[in-house]
């Protein structure tokens, strides 16, 4: 009996012992996913080097603005009822305008329509940033022979544009670039173009001191954003029975791609003393 009472006691305290305790494992999960929110947050951060020119930029550079078309309430109803999910703008635009109203007295009336193959959607897997994409300029002062500091600034001496592409061929690529642009833009919250210019004249107040006798250069890059992930194509048909239509995809297939895609208006800088 005396040991049956022991035996109680212990794991009253045992329990009061581990009652006091906070979650450990809890408050280890929640800190992972802060962790890791920062890093992605770091990742896409612009850092030191890299300057915002938009002000200062010779060339005014259009904002590609590719807005997320929404789809009415109609296609709404029409992609939730699709097992594959259907994210292109411009076949949302299509679906939209689509004006197939069977007569709510077509009984038994079936038939099908077939709006082509399509990029469906994309899904990015990775998204990382190259800072120094493209060279785009070089200033250079020599002070080999002063006596005091020298200041070099920088000055772009040439228009420079700067290209991004796909990585590799694939079908409606014009699709598939603006829902890869949408997806990057989202991710990085950066300003993404596949196009932008550097103007020439192009300044900016930052200056780079060169001691006596030295020499001093200051080089320039475009920054741009790889991405890559994989896009979903299938065949898509307006499907009609009596007075009720659906989407129908057949023949679904998935394609690995990548894009470069250049940050606008921004410029990496890399300054170097030499003897």
């Amino acid at each position: 009996m005396q040991r049956m009472k022991r035996f109680f006691v212990a794991l009253i305290v045992l329990t009061a012992v581990v009652w006091s305790f906070p979650d450990i494992s809890f408050g280890e999960e929640e800190e992972n996913k802060k962790e890791e929110k920062q890093e992605e947050k770091d990742e896409y951060s612009v850092p030191s080097h890299v300057l915002n020119i938009s002000k200062e930029n010779t060339y005014p550079n259009s904002t590609e603005d590719e807005g997320i078309i929404e789809p009415s309430e109609l296609t709404q109803e029409l992609i939730d009822e699709v097992e594959v999910p259907i994210e292109n703008p411009n076949l949302i635009k299509m679906l939209n305008e689509t004006s197939l109203n069977p007569s709510p007295i077509a009984f038994g009336y079936r038939g099908s329509v077939f709006l082509g193959r399509w990029p469906l959607s994309y899904q990015s897997s990775e998204t990382t940033v190259n800072w120094e994409f493209q060279p785009i300029n070089t200033n250079e002062l020599n002070n080999l022979g002063g006596d005091s500091n020298q200041k070099l600034n920088y000055m772009q001496e040439e228009q420079k544009e700067i290209k991004g592409a796909l990585t590799s061929k694939i079908s409606n690529a014009a699709d598939v670039k603006t829902m890869m642009l949408l997806k990057a833009k989202d991710k990085t919250k950066l300003p993404l173009s596949y196009t932008t210019t550097i103007g020439k004249d192009t300044k900016k107040e930052n200056s780079y001191a060169i001691p006596p006798k030295k020499y001093g250069e200051l080089n320039a890059y475009a920054p741009a954003v790889n991405e890559k992930g994989q896009v979903t194509f299938g065949e898509v048909y307006i499907q009609l029975k009596g007075s009720k239509k659906s989407i129908v995809v057949k023949n679904v297939t998935k394609q690995g791609i990548g894009a470069w895609i250049p940050i606008q208006d921004h410029v990496s800088f890399s300054f170097q003393v030499k003897e």
